[in-house]
């Protein structure tokens, strides 16, 4: 057997998106960092997030309206206090970006004049607040952040490796609530490693892969909730899942999604006949909230017998079209859809993860030394439906509040002992990958038809049983043969699987992007659902 590999530094990262990277740069001036890449440092959901990131940067806006905005759409399950934090610190916090080289669309303006950015407005907003790079904002900002990032000498970027487990005092038998650092798969040399740190930070977004139909990339596989939920972290409100409405309907663009900003400018939803619908489910029509406008299509597609439903923005001035989205238009163009003459056929696919482990304004978990930044985090902003745009913006105000807050106390936390190494003795080869596979597909597909858009407590019941199935016999593959990023992937995802129809099972009630036939209306007072697992479940 190899010797292990060992490595130290004053904090670890755990995922490489605008969250991460954030934080690491916010603390690569003073300390060494680490930053664990799943895949390639670019590839994750911030890449492909192509709206935009919201701040009141007009002069007819305010923070109150985005708070209040905000709090609308999260059907009165947000955290005021949480919500006031990140509206107050958004402008601040795209400032910081703008200062990293983030190349914001501008209007055009005078040489000499200070610039005035163009803002769009999205599903939600009263106003128009949202900050973009043409329809690609996600890859501005992914790729500004990696270019400083690998210009810091004291961050240091591990590509391909996933992370296995948190090491905490209760897995080594000590009465503590400590984390000192995790168990990681080298993915290029196919061994594990450990990386000891004073401080942890789990910034690995969504679990959206737990669904067959998903905008996200592969690498959204809710490794940070599973891990976090292992430690003995609490989670709250995972049965809130954001389907996005408009993903591209192609057999050659399984996830690419058509951002909302599309709608913003005016592009409406037809049925397969040419006709509107969104007008007849809410007054806002296609600028209502995304758990709105997703129902809506689902609901005319079960009608209809349809596959899709169709986006049409041809109404619009073809220049126009190709100068706010590029991205679009090229890639639709691709596939053989000019969208400056034709509709495009969309449907609901699965988004965010509006749910998470639960963090307070400093991103501190239920572990003393143990962070969470990003969409991998509850941190009572989004409540039961996230406002388009105010994700990203997130991920920056939250790795800001967590490296103030870590720099506050490096000094006071001493590094971790001497670990134990990982122990493969016992552990094989696997010849039989078709049986991950199997169970790979089956989760993803049981919970897109039972734990999907509309729910019932009957699909519910039939997917938790279906899970625990499944949780035998992935842990007993994991018990007996050496890890592999589709094991530990699965591992998560079915995890989380748990998580999230645990979360359903316990709200009586329809809000927001949880929506029952069972408990159809909104109870007139509601809370979060928080998991604890040192708390049995209800049976």
């Amino acid at each position: 057997m190899p010797e292990q590999i060992e490595h130290s530094y004053d904090v670890l990262i755990v995922g490489s998106g605008a969250a991460g990277l954030s934080l690491a740069l916010q603390l690569g001036q003073q300390t060494t960092v680490a930053v664990l890449s799943k895949g390639p440092v670019k590839e994750g959901a911030t890449f492909y997030a192509q709206g935009g990131i919201a701040a009141v940067f007009d002069a007819s806006d305010s923070v109150d309206f985005h708070v209040e905005d905000t709090l609308t759409a999260g059907a009165d399950l947000c955290d005021e206090e949480a919500v006031r934090y990140t509206a107050s610190s958004a402008r601040e916090s795209i400032q910081w970006l703008i200062d990293m080289g983030v190349p914001f669309d501008q209007v055009n303006r005078k040489k000499g004049e200070e610039p005035t950015y163009h803002l769009t407005r999205e599903g939600g907003h009263s106003h128009r607040r949202i900050l973009h790079a043409a329809d690609a904002t996600g890859k501005a900002v992914q790729t500004t952040l990696v270019d400083q990032v690998k210009a810091c000498p004291n961050v240091t970027l591990l590509e391909r490796y996933n992370a296995v487990d948190l090491i905490t005092g209760r897995k080594l038998g000590d009465d503590n609530d400590l984390c000192y650092g995790a168990y990681v798969w080298n993915r290029n040399k196919e061994q594990v490693e450990l990386i000891r740190a004073r401080f942890i930070v789990l910034a690995t977004g969504g679990a959206s892969k737990v669904y067959q139909y998903t905008s996200n990339p592969d690498v959204s596989s809710g490794d940070g909730i599973a891990m976090a939920w292992r430690a003995g972290c609490r989670v709250a409100n995972m049965e809130f899942n954001q389907f996005h409405p408009t993903c591209l309907f192609h057999p050659e663009a399984r996830n690419f999604l058509l951002t909302e900003a599309l709608r913003g400018e005016g592009a409406v939803l037809k049925r397969p006949d040419g006709s509107r619908f969104m007008p007849d489910y809410d007054d806002r029509a296609e600028l209502a909230p995304r758990d709105i406008v997703a129902r809506a299509i689902d609901h005319e597609m079960k009608k209809l017998g349809a596959d899709c439903v169709y986006l049409d923005i041809s109404h619009k001035p073809s220049d126009f079209v190709k100068e706010h989205f590029p991205t679009i238009y090229k890639k639709c163009l691709e596939l053989g859809i000019d969208i400056t003459s034709q509709p495009i056929p969309v449907v609901p696919a699965a988004h965010y993860t509006c749910g998470g482990v639960m963090v307070d304004l400093k991103g501190r978990t239920d572990l003393d030394n143990l962070y969470a930044v990003g969409e991998v985090t509850y941190t009572g902003l989004h409540g039961a439906n996230r406002m388009a745009s105010n994700s990203l913006l997130e991920c920056v105000v939250f790795a800001h509040a967590a490296a103030k807050d870590i720099l506050n106390r490096l000094d006071s936390q001493p590094m971790a002992p001497s670990l134990p190494a990982w122990d493969e003795s016992q552990v094989t080869c696997s010849d039989e990958e078709v049986v991950l596979q199997h169970n790979w597909h089956e989760l993803r597909l049981f919970m897109w038809d039972y734990v999907g858009i509309v729910r019932t407590t009957k699909r519910l019941e039939r997917a938790l049983r279906r899970i625990q199935l499944l949780k035998q016999e992935i842990f007993e593959y994991y018990s007996n043969f050496r890890v592999g990023n589709n094991l530990l992937e699965l591992r998560n995802l079915v995890e989380v699987a748990e998580l999230i129809v645990r979360s359903a099972m316990a709200r009586k009630e329809s809000r927001g992007l949880h929506y029952t036939l069972d408990y159809p209306k909104t109870l007139g007072k509601s809370q979060p659902t928080i998991l604890d697992p040192h708390q049995a479940p209800e049976s």
